[in-house]
């Protein structure tokens, strides 16, 4: 039985609901409603991204912020990288005898799966919410509204040269950190022995084939893409205010670190099936 709740002038019979059934059926409808704006403004994107006037000198700008200012963090990160899987590769690898094998696995250890994916993590972090911050804050400021009175197109303004630069300044991020990695990986070796920089690199190059390199640069093009994507779209459609902001840069992340593993793992398979 449903209870009435009544005044003077309105009177609103209540019918009892299943409350987790209602959050459950609101969680649905939002989850589609978001793959479909998100399906609508990737669509977007490919039509105008074909469209004149082709905005070079934001593209470079945009690619200047996004690869240029990213280099410290990327190249710290793999020397680090290259550095601490040395060091810990090498006990486990030494009880089997097969300590020479360390520069070649390590090499084909970062070239094919860890280059490509920390890097384009730290990308996400730091591209991805600085991508979506900024966009919510031009939202929440109207200017973008404002461009669009003043005959500018600001998505292809703003949202294609970013998407496009991230697309295009990812898989260079990801050549620099497997080549600092490497680096990384011969001081490694070099902590506890002494090897040579002209064997050191020789072992590597014997054993990374160009079936190693090309899938793993190939694949970084979706991970800039799908970074570039989610961040634009979270901060281009931002909640007006300033937690609109926050929020922005927080889902960028999220999901932009999110959607890094989903493509990996498709790309392994893929990969996988192609090399069989």
């Amino acid at each position: 039985m449903g209870k009435t709740i009544s005044n003077k002038s309105l009177s609103v019979k209540v019918e009892p609901g299943n409350p987790s059934k209602i959050l459950a059926d609101s969680v649905f409808k939002n989850f589609f409603i978001e793959v479909y704006s998100m399906t609508a403004f990737t669509f977007r994107f490919f039509k105008e991204v074909w469209k004149p006037p082709y905005e070079i000198n934001e593209i470079l700008k945009q690619s200047f912020l996004i690869g240029y200012k990213s280099l410290p963090l990327i190249a710290i990160t793999g020397f680090i990288i290259g550095l601490v899987l040395t060091i810990q590769s090498r006990p486990t690898l030494a009880k089997f005898g097969a300590e020479s094998w360390l520069p070649a696995m390590v090499a084909v250890s970062i070239i094919r799966e860890i280059g490509p994916v920390i890097t384009a993590l730290i990308f996400a972090g730091k591209v991805g919410s600085g991508i979506g911050a900024e966009l919510a804050s031009m939202n929440v400021t109207e200017q973008i509204d404002a461009m669009q009175v003043s005959d500018t197109n600001p998505f292809k303004y703003l949202v294609v040269t970013r998407i496009l630069s991230a697309t295009l300044m990812l898989p260079i991020l990801t050549i620099f950190a497997d080549v600092v990695g490497l680096f990384g990986s011969y001081m490694g070796v070099n902590i506890k022995g002494n090897v040579s920089a002209h064997l050191y690199f020789s072992q590597v190059f014997q054993s990374v084939t160009f079936e190693d390199i090309l899938p793993a640069i190939f694949k970084t093009l979706f991970f800039g893409f799908a970074i570039g994507l989610i961040g634009c779209y979270k901060g281009y459609n931002s909640n007006k205010g300033t937690e609109g902001v926050g929020k922005s840069a927080n889902s960028a992340v999220v999901f932009g670190s999110l959607m890094v593993f989903v493509i990996d793992m498709i790309a392994v398979q893929i990969t996988s099936l192609l090399q069989n």
